[in-house]
This record gives C-alpha cells, structure tokens and sequence, in this order.
C-alpha cells in the first residue's frame, strides 16, 4: 500500500431551511449545498500501529484524540470491514487543518467524509463491503452531505441527498472572523422551527439565474447566530462593501460567504478584506461543480 491522499472539501450552505423538530430532537432541513475548492488534507499512509497526528494552521483548535471524528470514522470502517484482511492493517493518518473550527462550514464532519472515502482507498474495500454512507450518517447529519462533496440538496436530517447535476463553480470569498459559534446553542436560539421549505425549481444553469433564486431562500440559523455572534454581521457589511452578486452566512457560522461575477472580482476583494481584516480568516476560492464526487460514494 502506498500513500493515499484525500481533500476535505469545505462545505457551503447556500441556503439553509429548518423546515421542523423531530421528537428525538433533531431539526428537520431542507439545504442547497456547494463546497468550495479549499480544504484540509487527509494522508494516509502504512504504520506499525494505528497513528493520529493534526498539522496545519488550525491544528491547535482541536484534539487528537479518540473523540475526532477522524479517528472514530477509521474505527467504525474497520469494524464495519468484519473480515480480516487489508482493514486490520495499521494506518497512519495525519490532518492537514486548513480550516477555521467551528465555522459552519462543515469542518469535522467534511474531515470523516474524507477519512471514509481515503481508506476506503487506502484499505481497498470492495464497494459492496461496506456501506459507508450508513456509518456516515452514524458519525453526524452533515457528514453524509460531505462525503458526496458536489452541489446537492439536503432534506431531512441532512441524509437524504439529492445530487444537481449542470450546477455551476462560483467566484467566492469565504471569510470567518475566528470567532467559534455553537450548533446546539444556535438551534437553541431558533425564534422558529417550522419555516417554508426551499422553492420547488432552483434555477442553476445560469449564475444570475440562481443569485435570482437564492433571493427567495434563506439561512434561518442567521438571526440567531449573529444575535449570539454580533461580529458577524460586520463581516456581512464588510462583504458587502465589495460589490459581490450576493452575501449570506453559512451553515450555523460564523464562516460568512460571498459570490462575485468573476474570478477576478473575488481575488481583489480578497486582497482588499486581508488588507484591511488581517485578524480574519478570509479565502478567495471557487465551489466545485457538478460532477462525479471525489472518491466512492
């Protein structure tokens, strides 16, 4: 075996509609997902024993420890293996962290999808051996979305996936101010939990088709998040300043995104943010289009 490398991509909710509450406590959603070309790096690689180590500048935001979801994915698809063979092999996996924590824009679950879609590379599973959309959704509601990694649309808890195909890259700048936001704390700070799901038809074979359509949709964690996390709304206004197509917060924040006519356009309105936030995380990238997911699925 040699080493296998797998991107985390990051993940972008475009819009997000939290469409109720089920009775065990999860929030229904309907969300129309985009991930963006910058990542963290998976690299798996053979080892005498089981090794876990996090690089990267955000490495020292989280632990290395049997809680990561990275490490539980590798226990779950081994024993999901049941049979000796290439998944008893030892594995060494080291963490590239090239993302903000806490960020709303898939982080820990994106870093799982990966872990799942590496080894399974890594160990040379045959598809029909393991299911690992099933330990994906074990391992959290967003992961299932993460291990498909191209434009789609989310119900349900986040497990049921719908695929886009003809959905258009988009010229983006992600920006987050470093400031860590709490899923649970807020959904908890939900005024409303049974909102209107997304519209029926999401023009996306055209940009300006969809900014159009994105007009109509919503993130309904935004008013919370920002009554919680005031600063967000500085990095809206910030965004904004730059004349973008469109600005809305992503995921549960505070990682806020921006889309822009042209490649060209985002880059100078990166440059301009950095110059002028140096103590932000900001990122001019592209959204991966439609198109086969990196890795099995």
């Amino acid at each position: 075996m040699h080493e296998t490398v797998e991107n985390a991509w990051a993940k972008i909710n475009l819009a997000l509609h939290v469409t109720g509450q089920r009775s065990d406590g999860y929030h229904t959603i309907e969300s129309l997902v985009t991930f963006a070309q910058e990542s963290d790096v998976l690299r798996f690689r053979p080892a005498r024993q089981d090794q876990f180590e996090i690089t990267g500048p955000f490495a020292r935001a989280i632990d290395e420890d049997s809680q990561n979801l990275v490490v539980l994915a590798r226990d779950r698809l081994r024993r999901a293996a049941d049979t000796p063979g290439l998944a008893s092999t030892p594995v060494a996996i080291q963490l590239e962290k090239n993302l903000p924590v806490a960020a709303g824009i898939g982080g820990g679950s994106a870093d799982a999808a990966a872990c799942l879609r590496g080894l399974s590379r890594f160990w040379q599973l045959p598809d029909a051996q393991v299911d690992i959309r099933a330990i994906a959704l074990m391992l959290g509601a967003d992961v299932p979305m993460c291990l498909v990694s191209r434009p789609l649309i989310a119900g349900g808890i986040g497990e049921t996936i719908t695929p886009l195909a003809g959905f258009p890259s988009l010229a983006m700048v992600l920006v987050n101010p470093l400031v860590g936001v709490s899923t649970p704390q807020i959904f908890a700070a939900l005024k409303t939990r049974n909102n209107a799901a997304l519209p029926p038809k999401l023009p996306v074979d055209v940009s300006n088709d969809l900014i159009a359509a994105l007009q109509d949709t919503r993130n309904d964690l935004e008013t919370a998040a920002e009554a919680i996390a005031p600063v967000i709304g500085t990095v809206k206004k910030a965004l904004w300043a730059h004349k973008p197509l469109f600005v809305r917060m992503s995921g549960s924040g505070a990682t806020c995104f921006a889309l822009f006519d042209s490649d060209a356009a985002s880059d100078t309105a990166a440059q301009s943010l950095r110059s002028q936030w140096p103590q932000w995380y900001v990122c001019h990238c592209t959204s991966r289009p439609s198109g086969d997911a990196n890795g099995r699925h």
